[in-house]
């Protein structure tokens, strides 16, 4: 069970106390990411992300924070989305005050010193190149670039090496102060932990406001595309990294675990369609999968594939049938019950952890302002059907729709354009 409350400050409060574990997880939470931020300062949420493991008045830099907490056995980190950022200490429960001291001073109290900020400017710009070094990781950023073509969404997370060397540390003050205020807080707490022991620790640590609010509305993705798209990022390698993506709905819709079905009836495990028609039964790839990039209002429907330069053709055709596939014919009755029973024992392994299971409670109440609890959600997968499913394919999959993005020896598009001309949805 959960509770959710409200602080003086106006921050909100996911209280989901479990007794069975030894641990307790803090995560707090800002509605804020990388699609809030104008093209200047693209990578401002990831930079400030570090930042804030940077020092503070009472621990003025990093080995004091990390000593302290790896001398406590806790887990600790923090992640940057388009959508949201977020920043956890995990501890057994009898220490559960030092992730709140410590958590809490980072948050409120960091420095920001202009000598850590020209420090971690360089480690960020590496963490970029690796990313974008890595096809398997790099595939994902390209798509997003195509699918959402001029948006804030398209743009990567961490941002470009230029901005990240040249913005100001007034900008990324004037960010942070603007962003990280309490209505835009949500403190998710879990774990071996009482009511009245959370009431104080909240009272003690997390009631102070900060920050200035900025007037800011979101800007909402609104999907123009007319005409297939691709991209192709020319890198010698072996394998070609294939993607293939289509605008999809995103979680807050009423038909998002339909997606989600679909998704998994197609390439979301082992004996998915993909995986069975393309890996097992051809042999064209080690990894086939489908999967959504979900946003609040908005997401990307994907496929992904590794494939040998001589097997993309082929294995784009087998993709594309089985797309066209499920357009055409209903899935049975007895396919959609595996999926739905794999969603549903997935999901409740998913939140066994203390860490999942409030970020879980958290996404929900951000996207859009409920919370549902397990049984619920598992009610609402089982009660999907396969009309819902056949609609969403012939809605998602449209040759007009089509973006694919290619990672691989290849300097243009020529072969591709040909290749999609060729095979249609």
């Amino acid at each position: 069970m959960y509770q959710i409350f409200e602080l003086k400050n106006k921050a909100k409060v996911i209280f989901a106390p479990r007794k069975e574990t030894e641990a307790v997880t803090l995560l707090v939470m800002f509605n804020v990411g990388s699609r809030d931020e104008d093209r200047a300062v693209n990578g401002v949420s990831h930079f400030i992300e570090h930042l804030f493991f940077k020092g503070t008045k009472k621990r003025p830099n990093t080995q004091i924070i990390s000593q302290e907490l790896d001398k406590i056995g806790a887990s600790f980190n923090a992640f940057t989305g388009k959508d949201y950022t977020g920043y956890y200490i995990k501890v057994v429960k009898e220490k559960a005050e030092v992730a709140f001291d410590i958590l809490s001073d980072m948050l409120f109290n960091s420095l920001f010193k202009k000598s850590e900020i020209d420090r971690e400017r360089g480690v960020i710009v590496e963490e970029i190149k690796m990313y974008k070094d890595n096809p398997l990781f790099y595939i994902g950023d390209l798509l997003e670039e195509t699918v959402y073509q001029g948006h804030q969404l398209g743009r990567d997370i961490g941002g470009t090496a230029k901005i990240i060397n040249n913005i100001p540390r007034a900008e990324i003050i004037k960010y942070r102060d603007s962003f990280y205020e309490p209505k835009r807080m949500i403190i998710g707490l879990a774990g071996n932990i009482s009511k009245p022991k959370a009431a104080q620790l909240l009272d003690r640590y997390f009631k102070k406001r900060f920050g200035k609010p900025a007037k800011h509305d979101r800007l909402d993705f609104v999907d123009q595309q007319k005409a297939a798209r691709i991209k192709v990022h020319y890198q010698k390698t072996d394998q070609v990294q294939m993607s293939l993506g289509f605008t999809a709905i995103g979680r807050s819709s009423g038909d998002y675990l339909a997606q989600v079905i679909l998704a998994t009836i197609l390439g979301g495990n082992m004996s998915s369609r993909l995986f069975i028609n393309v890996r097992e039964r051809q042999g064209l790839a080690y990894s086939i999968r489908a999967g959504i990039d979900e946003h609040q209002d908005i997401s990307c429907f994907y496929i992904n594939g590794g494939l040998a330069k001589q097997n993309v053709t082929l294995a784009y055709r087998l993709i594309i049938r089985e797309l066209n596939k499920i357009k055409k014919e209903p899935v049975s009755n007895e396919e959609l019950k595996k999926a739905k029973d794999f969603l549903v024992g997935k999901l409740a392994l998913n939140i066994e952890e203390s860490f999942d299971y409030i970020s879980w409670l958290i996404k929900q109440y951000i996207d859009v302002g409920i919370i549902k609890d397990l049984a619920t959600v598992k009610k609402e997968i089982n009660q999907v059907t396969t009309s819902q499913v056949q609609q969403l394919a012939k809605d998602i999959f449209q040759q007009d729709k089509l973006n694919l993005a290619i990672i691989g020896p290849y300097k243009d598009l020529i072969y591709f354009n040909k290749m999609i001309n060729q095979i249609k949805l």
